[in-house]
């Protein structure tokens, strides 16, 4: 974003002439701010879902694996970004390294939790039905941990959602970075206009996942 970009407006609340006028700035910055929370969330799902199988199938790895990204969840984001910025630069791998970490945590726990819930006796049962392992796996625990699964895609999504906007220090962060540059020239009308969409955002994100969830696991509706 141009340094200077809010430097000629001073308002002690919202401009809404300069606001009509920029609505093409914050429809960038919301479709970057989704933009990076979907690469996060898709990829964390990426690594997790087979980490949550692995902690699953083998106890022994169970600690160790949640403890590892618990250990990577502690560290601020900031520091984090200090950390990886001389091998990454100020670059989307930079923001995604920590938004993707992050949210590993979450839903590798979930995934966890949602196998660990299955009731014995269905397992049980599918053994008896001649089920091997992987065919067990598929058509029978990952079917009935899927709510625990999206109660962690939808926490994880919205925490997302506000991690996103930490990544404005280092020149990305969507509607983050309207935030910060309102903040630092004392303009508030992108520095309140950015925080009420990521607000609206995490909110019709979080409805829209639970609408899914609803639509697409019918039998969990009265968990």
């Amino acid at each position: 974003m141009p340094n200077g970009l809010f430097l000629d407006y001073v308002d002690p609340w919202i401009n809404w002439a300069w606001l009509v006028s920029h609505v093409a700035v914050f429809s960038d910055a919301l479709l970057q701010h989704i933009t990076l929370t979907l690469i996060a969330i898709g990829v964390g799902l990426v690594i997790s879902l087979p980490m949550g199988i692995v902690a699953h199938r083998w106890r022994a790895l169970r600690n160790p694996v949640l403890t590892l990204f618990g250990i990577f969840y502690t560290i601020p984001s900031i520091a984090l970004f200090a950390i990886l910025i001389p091998y990454t630069g100020l670059s989307t791998l930079t923001a995604e390294i920590g938004l993707v970490g992050y949210a590993v945590l979450i839903l590798t726990r979930n995934v966890v939790v949602g196998l660990e819930a299955v009731p014995r006796d269905v397992l049980d049962a599918a053994d008896g039905m001649g089920y091997r392992p992987l065919a067990r796996l598929v058509r029978v625990e990952l079917p009935l941990a899927l709510p625990a699964i999206f109660a962690g895609i939808r926490i994880a999504t919205v925490t997302t959602i506000g991690l996103v906007t930490i990544t404005a220090v280092i020149g990305l962060g969507g509607l983050g970075q309207l935030i910060l540059q309102g903040l630092v020239e004392n303009f508030h009308t992108p520095l309140l206009v950015a925080t009420l969409l990521s607000i609206v955002l995490a909110l019709v994100a979080d409805l829209a996942l639970a609408g899914t969830q609803r639509f697409a696991l019918p039998w969990s509706r009265t968990a």
